[in-house]
C-alpha cells in the first residue's frame, strides 16, 4: 500500500508491504502551498509519490500500489474531499483511495485506537475526531472566515499587533516590544511593520515568533502569557466541540497533539488544556505526537486491509522522524 501525509511545509510518502515492511520512504520539504487548492501542492504530492516509485524500482507507467491512504492539509470540506479524490484518479497512482484531512493522520499516530481526537497546531489550526462507532467530525479550517484562530502564524501576528501597540501607546507594555524586533535584527516594532508594508520583509515571518512569545510567558510577561493562554483555551474548545458532538463525554477517549506549537517545553500551557477538557470528559487522556504523522496514514491503510497488530507494530518501529530525514528531498 502507498500512504501520503501532505501538510503545511513537507510530503511524506511511503510505500510497504501489508506486513508492515518498508519498500521505500521519501520526504519533500520547502513546499510552497497555500493548503486549499494550490496546484503547487499537488505538484509535490505528486513528486512524492513518483520519487517512493522510483526507489521501489517500478515502472513510471505501473500504478504504485492497489491501495492509497492520503492524508493531506486543504482536505477540509467535502467539496476538497472530491476535488482531491478526482485528481489522484486521474494519476491512476492507486486503484483504492483513501483521502483524509491530515488531522485524521495525526490521531491513527497518536493512539492504538481507531477512535478518539487530534487536534493539529502549526501554522494554523484545525481539529478532527471518530467516534468508536466511526462517526466523524472535523471543523472547516479555512481561517477566520470559519472561526479559526491559533496556530503559528496567527500567535506571531498577534505578538506584533502587540508589540506594535506597546510602542506607540495604544496597548499595555510589554517585553514583545522587544523581543520581537530583536528577532528581526532591528530596534522598534514600528521597523519590523515598515519592512514588511514595503516588502523587505516577509509578513510570513510572523510564523517564526511563537518561540518568543512562549519565552516572554515563561518569564513573566502578561501580554504574552494572555496569547498563550488563548491558544490553550482554542485547542480545548475544539477538542471539547469534537468530543461533545460525538458524544464521547463519558469515554477515556483519547487527545492528541500535533504540531509545532505543541513542541514547547511550558508545562503549565498542557496543564491548562488538560484542566478545560476535563471539565468535558474526566477521563480524558492527552498525548502529545511524537511519531511522523505518515504514521497515521500507513495505520488506516492498515486498518482498511485488515493487517495485523504485528503489521503495525512494524510500521510504528521503522518509520521516525530520524528515517524521513534521512530520506528527504528538498525542492524549491
Amino acid at each position: 500500500m502507498l500512504a501520503v501525509d501532505g501538510g503545511g511545509s513537507k510530503v511524506d510518502a511511503v510505500l510497504l508491504t501489508r506486513g508492515g515492511d518498508i519498500v521505500a520512504a521519501v520526504r519533500l520539504n520547502n513546499l510552497d502551498h497555500d493548503g486549499t487548492e494550490s496546484d503547487t501542492y499537488l505538484d509535490g504530492v505528486e513528486s512524492a509519490v513518483n520519487a517512493v516509485r522510483d526507489r521501489a524500482g517500478l515502472h513510471p507507467d505501473r500504478i504504485v500500489s492497489p491501495l492509497g491512504a492520503f492524508c493531506l492539509a486543504g482536505a477540509d470540506l467535502p467539496a476538497d474531499d472530491r476535488r482531491i479524490a478526482r485528481w489522484l484518479v486521474k494519476r491512476s497512482f492507486t486503484r483504492e483511495t483513501i483521502v483524509r484531512n491530515d488531522t485524521f493522520a495525526v490521531l491513527r499516530a497518536g493512539t492504538e485506537r481507531t477512535w478518539g481526537v487530534a487536534v493539529v497546531c502549526g501554522y494554523g489550526t484545525n481539529c478532527s475526531g471518530v467516534a468508536p462507532d466511526g462517526r466523524m467530525f472535523r471543523l472547516p479550517a479555512v481561517g477566520g472566515i470559519s472561526g479559526d484562530w491559533g496556530g503559528g502564524h496567527d500567535i506571531g501576528e498577534m505578538a506584533l499587533w502587540y508589540a506594535l501597540r506597546a510602542q506607540d501607546g495604544r496597548g499595555e507594555p510589554t517585553s514583545l516590544a522587544t523581543l520581537v524586533p530583536e528577532h528581526f535584527g532591528v530596534r522598534r516594532p514600528r521597523q519590523v511593520m515598515e519592512a514588511m508594508y514595503f516588502h523587505r520583509l516577509d509578513e510570513g515571518r510572523v510564523i517564526e515568533l511563537p518561540p518568543v512569545v512562549f519565552r516572554a510567558a515563561a518569564e513573566g510577561d502578561a501580554v504574552a502569557q494572555g496569547i498563550v493562554d488563548r491558544q490553550a483555551d482554542e485547542v480545548v474548545a475544539m477538542a471539547g466541540t469534537a468530543i461533545r458532538k460525538l458524544r464521547m463525554q463519558q469515554l477515556d477517549v483519547d487527545v492528541v497533539l500535533g504540531g509545532g506549537i505543541f513542541r514547547n517545553p511550558d508545562p503549565a500551557f498542557f496543564e491548562r488544556i488538560e484542566e478545560g477538557l476535563r471539565a468535558t470528559a474526566i477521563a480524558v487522556s492527552i498525548t502529545v505526537l511524537k511519531a511522523p504523522p505518515v504514521v497515521g496514514a500507513t495505520l488506516l491503510g492498515l486498518d482498511r486491509l485488515g493487517a495485523t497488530n504485528a503489521a503495525r507494530a512494524k510500521v510504528r518501529a521503522a518509520l521516525t522522524h530520524d528515517r524521513m530525514n534521512a530520506d528527504t528531498l528538498r525542492v524549491s
